[in-house]
């Protein structure tokens, strides 16, 4: 029964990726699925609801981050602390260094917001943009920026993903992001050096565009806009627990906002609930985005798939699978049989966080430790998701910019990890 289950579930995601359905759609039909499996192994409704709950409270701190990235994602854009960086990091695009460049400042970006999907948007449409006119390969440029989107996806201490992995692992997302930083400085060196040799034949005299004029005309470019961002770091730097760092920058960034934006209290609840809107569509293009409701689809996304968690902890759903795992593991490693895990449930979950949750489970048995089953996690699953061309995870920010899917070929840094990784696994024994 486990494995017509399974089975179904699977030919669902793959229908709503024939007929291009939203991944909600198969994730609620796949929750229907697994609580008739619950309900045919002899559970009552309450007892399935009851699974359903301890499934999503192990997500509830992430929904408050939720809440609290929507607000501070369209406060930052508004009081201008985004246009300021990028105004000033667009400066450092030249066509000679154009690919390191962009991995470079979108890596940046997304340790300063910890999304993959707002640094597509934002300084990944500019990287983009730049760089195709000034004669950079789209399918290059696409995968330097989906590489250094999942930088900061990965270790950032603002990451979901992140706060994700230390939630079920009940680890210190501190401890978890040095321990990605030793495990991951040789694959960004040799990233680094991948574009930095792929990029330097390229020259161009193209004009670039003007990006302080563009935003100027949307937002005063003060450097008091960097506050917000200085009070997050700072506070991260002092091991400040996240939701607390967060509300800190808030409140910077409407103390900026009042005083350098003259921000209008009866235009707040708007900007915190549906995100920041330019003025000029030009600007729009790069700068609009955040707000509560842009992370309510993600928050139902967690919701769902942290319900599944909960169902197949109590049912044993997946203990066939574990069981098999546990016997790969003596033969390639356990990270080795948590990476392969990593890939069947991306390929399966068409999300990242889906996959976390369901390699957790599946692998959690091969590490008892719980550090290194995070860094596991984290060097398998956040970065496998991107990899497939059929998840949300790597397809939404290559379509945000303009990128071809098969850019996730030239993602060097998503690949190095986790074959470095295997390669120091293997050496061990």
């Amino acid at each position: 029964m486990e494995t017509i289950t399974l089975g179904l579930f699977s030919l669902i995601l793959v229908v709503c990726l024939l007929f291009r359905l939203p991944t909600l759609y198969a994730l609620f039909a796949g929750l229907i699925l697994f609580c008739a499996y619950a309900a045919k192994k002899g559970n009552s409704p309450k007892k399935i609801v009851s699974m359903l709950c301890a499934g999503v409270l192990t997500a509830k701190n992430i929904l408050i981050v939720f809440l609290l990235i929507g607000m501070m994602t369209a406060l930052w854009r508004a009081c201008g602390t985004i246009p300021y960086i990028i105004c000033h990091a667009a400066k450092l695009l030249r066509p000679e260094v154009i690919l390191l460049v962009s991995f470079l400042l979108n890596c940046g970006i997304s340790v300063l917001t910890g999304t993959s999907f707002g640094t597509a948007a934002t300084i990944g449409v500019i990287c983009m943009s730049m760089g195709v006119s000034e004669g950079a390969n789209p399918l290059l440029l696409g995968g330097a920026i989906l590489s250094s989107a999942f930088f900061g996806d990965r270790c950032s201490p603002f990451s979901t993903s992140a706060l994700l992995v230390s939630e079920l692992t009940k680890t210190s997302i501190f401890d978890n992001i040095r321990n990605m930083v030793r495990s991951a400085w040789l694959p960004f060196l040799l990233t680094c050096a991948l574009y930095g040799v792929l990029g330097f034949q390229l020259h161009s005299q193209n004009a670039q565009a003007d990006l302080t004029s563009l935003f100027g005309r949307e937002v005063a470019l003060h450097p008091a806009a960097l506050l917000p961002a200085i009070v997050i770091f700072a506070l991260a730097l002092m091991r400040v627990p996240v939701k607390y760092a967060m509300l800190a920058s808030i409140l910077t960034s409407l103390g900026v906002g009042f005083a350098v934006q003259h921000f209008s209290l009866s235009e707040l609840p708007g900007l915190l609930l549906t995100g920041y809107h330019a003025a000029d569509p030009q600007a729009a293009a790069f700068l609009d985005g955040g707000g509560i409701s842009s992370m309510v689809k993600v928050a139902a996304i967690v919701c769902i798939s942290s319900s599944y968690a909960g169902i197949f902890q109590s049912t044993g759903l997946l203990d066939g699978l574990k069981a098999g795992l546990l016997k790969l593991g003596k033969r390639i490693t356990p990270f080795g049989a948590i990476l392969l895990a990593s890939i069947c449930t991306s390929m399966i979950a068409c999300n990242q966080t889906l996959s976390i949750m369901l390699t957790d489970q599946l692998g959690s048995e091969l590490e008892p430790d719980a550090h290194r089953m995070a860094l596991d996690l984290e060097n398998s699953a956040v970065l496998v998701a991107p990899m497939i061309p059929w998840s949300i995870a790597g397809a939404v920010p290559l379509a945000t910019v303009g990128a071809p899917i098969t850019s996730i070929f030239a993602s060097f840094f998503l690949y190095l990890v986790p074959v470095c990784y295997l390669i120091h696994s293997i050496t061990k024994i």
